[in-house]
């Protein structure tokens, strides 16, 4: 069966961690802009992405990743372990938010242009409260994992591992000299960002054409926002 991932072409955004998910577990998937009548009409999606697996259509990613773990093999078959990595996939999802507001402190719809001084004032909280909140959990979760390998959860890489492994990623290339002066203090997390990097399918995956640079999406650089 062929998946099909449903998000906007031309940028990595929320679609990206669903990506990492499908090219690590080596899936057969397309990656095609939204087709709104996928799926059942009674049952809408509300925004990209959204995931069509035969009859089955996912929205939302921690949602899509919940569902596509055991299908992958990127979750554990304990079933309070999946909460967890669920749970860990869903505080992602808030930093996500977080780091996009940061450039969209007063909403989605106006252009950075027009709010350009509260995004100052936004990102300046994002730096230097917000981002080290985020990855002093990350680190802390990372430490009390019992199990050997230095992941989030568990003895082996999961869909939690890789979406961080892209979160860092993306704060990066936004906040470049925050995360430069950051990252030595979190040497947990960057290990895993680096751990995951180095694997065989990922690898490949980011120095193919089919890994999109990062641009006008979640994770946008502005210099003026940055320390």
């Amino acid at each position: 069966m062929t998946y099909t991932l449903h998000y906007w072409q031309g940028i990595p955004g929320r679609g990206e961690y669903i990506r990492l998910a499908l090219e690590e577990a080596g899936a057969d998937y397309r990656d095609q802009s939204p087709d709104w009548n996928a799926g059942d009409p009674a049952k809408p999606s509300f925004a990209p992405p959204f995931l069509t697996d035969g009859e089955v259509t996912v929205g939302q990613v921690a949602a899509i990743l919940f569902y596509l773990g055991p299908k992958l093999g990127l979750v554990p078959d304990d079933e309070t372990e999946r909460l967890w990595i669920h749970q860990i996939q869903l505080t992602i999802a808030d930093l996500v938010v977080e780091a996009h507001d940061s450039h969209h402190p007063l909403g989605p719809g106006a252009y950075y242009e027009d709010m350009k001084e509260e995004a100052k004032t936004r990102a300046h909280a994002f730096r230097t409260s917000r981002i080290p909140k985020f990855l002093d959990w990350f680190e802390e979760v990372i430490e009390k994992n019992d199990a050997a390998g230095g992941w989030l959860a568990g003895e082996r890489l999961t869909y939690a591992d890789l979406s961080l492994f892209h979160t860092v990623e993306g704060l990066r290339h936004a906040f470049p000299n925050t995360m430069n002066a950051l990252e030595e203090d979190y040497p947990r997390v960057m290990k895993l960002a680096e751990e995951v990097r180095a694997r065989p399918k990922i690898a490949a995956y980011l120095e193919s054409e089919r890994r999109q640079p990062f641009s006008n999406g979640i994770f946008r650089h502005y210099p003026e926002l940055d320390a």
